[in-house]
């Protein structure tokens, strides 16, 4: 087991990426194991409890977005006991589709590790939400939370998803490969994401299943797990996939928290004035100018009232002269 108290000591932020790196190897072997797969990839493996978040991050992200320059998978289950099997990847984008990280898996499969924990949640974002969907498969009846996961990049089953064209080289049709296929061993999966991202709603549409629930968050953009952290309720999320307490009602409590979120309310401005949505458009100014000045809505709302104000003007006006 491990020192639950040193994971509150991480010492990782302000340090370049060979230091972070020697960092998080010295506390995953101090306080589990540390294994590097392929030369690309490492594997933390920390025992703290029965329930266990199998994570799939890349290191620019955590480095940069991450409270203390942590992996998720640490800062969640530091708070809650839980043990941690994290996958770290050097690139801003990666779908750990690799011989050694396969092998791995083989391996904790034949040792029974999955077998020794009471609940088990693979949580990841990108293509590391594909990861954590592929390799769930592993771990039989367990839970997968992923944030806009690509189904595949395999062209002859996702050729219209254009933004990854450098990764296609890559084998999607071996073994973990076509990532819905792989849930039809989980217990629950949910699959965030925006709507408004034609490719993440195209790729969600695929991991429709009896077990999987779809849950959208229009406006957050294409990385949401981004600001779902910034409202603090990402690890909200991760913690209630654990215990399977989430559904569109819960869900929908948390979702609330947008309306507090700047940048989602600006994108949600941009959008209804886009779309020459005039009276949603004056409804969100009055709303954020309740509890705060911004000029940006607080100048729109004037025009908006004012253009009102002339066009009833010259309807009673009309009024008047018929």
């Amino acid at each position: 087991m491990a020192d639950h108290n040193d994971l509150f000591d991480l010492q990782l932020e302000g340090l370049d990426p060979d230091a972070w790196h020697a960092r998080v190897e010295e506390l995953g072997n101090a306080l589990g194991q540390c294994t590097l797969l392929g030369g690309r990839y490492l594997a933390a493996q920390i025992d703290d409890g029965p329930r266990l978040l199998v994570s799939f991050e890349n290191v620019p992200a955590a480095r940069k977005f991450h409270p203390e320059a942590a992996p998720r998978g640490w800062l969640v289950a530091r708070e809650r006991g839980w043990s941690t099997l994290t996958f770290l990847a050097n690139d801003p984008e990666n779908w750990f589709r690799d011989a050694a990280v396969h092998a791995f898996f083989d391996r904790l499969i034949d040792d029974g590790y999955f077998d020794e924990f009471e609940e088990v949640l693979f949580y990841g974002a990108g293509g590391a939400g594909y990861a954590a969907a592929a390799y769930s498969v592993a771990a039989p009846e367990a839970r997968v939370l992923a944030i806009r996961p690509q189904a595949t990049l395999d062209p002859a089953r996702a050729g219209w998803d254009r933004r990854f064209l450098g990764q296609r080289a890559k084998d999607f049709t071996s073994r973990f490969g076509y990532a819905p296929d792989m849930l039809e061993t989980a217990s629950r999966a949910w699959i965030i994401h925006d709507p408004l991202v034609p490719e993440d709603a195209m790729h969600a549409t695929l991991f429709a299943a009896p077990n999987t629930l779809l849950l959208r968050t229009p406006h957050l953009g294409r990385t949401p797990e981004r600001p779902l952290s910034v409202m603090g309720v990402l690890d909200d999320l991760i913690d209630a996939a654990m215990g399977d307490r989430l559904d569109i009602v819960s869900f929908s409590r948390v979702w609330r928290q947008r309306q507090r979120h700047l940048p989602y309310l600006r994108n949600l401005f941009h959008q209804l004035d886009e779309d020459d949505r005039e009276g949603l458009l004056a409804r969100l100014c009055r709303f954020v100018l309740r509890d705060t000045n911004r000029p940006l809505f607080a100048k729109r709302l004037a025009r908006i009232e004012a253009r009102q104000a002339e066009r009833a003007e010259q309807a009673e006006q009309g009024t008047e002269n018929a």
